[in-house]
């Protein structure tokens, strides 16, 4: 990933209603939601959903797949780990105790399955 495509990534992450619309899409992983669907959960008018939904699919975290009527959204995960990944890149400068503690922080259901398997 390049300095342009995590720009990408992240500004079409900058606004509300797509940032809600990804967070949506990654908790429905890995079913996805219908294009439909995703308008009335977050309630905008489906062409506004259709619109943000093309800005998440330029930047490459979301994909559409068409199934009968509908188009089903699924986030792309493997485009939101290269996106994290850009940014942490280096972040310790050799020195893995300084990102020790962010560590825990990116992996949030590994940490709940713990904390419920306790």
């Amino acid at each position: 990933m390049d300095s342009i495509e995590a720009i990408a990534a992240l500004s079409a992450l900058a606004q509300e209603t797509r940032l809600e619309t990804f967070r949506l899409l990654v908790r429905c992983e890995p079913e996805g939601v219908a294009a439909g669907e995703l308008a009335r959960l977050i309630e905008v008018p489906q062409n506004t959903m259709s619109a943000h939904l093309a800005v998440l699919a330029r930047a490459g975290l979301a994909r559409g797949e068409r199934r009968s009527r509908s188009i089903i959204y699924r986030a792309d995960l493997g485009r939101l780990r290269e996106v994290v990944q850009f940014l942490v890149k280096d972040c310790c400068g050799g020195h893995p105790e300084v990102c020790a503690p962010l560590v825990p922080d990116l992996a949030p259901c590994r940490r709940s399955r713990a904390v419920a398997d306790d």
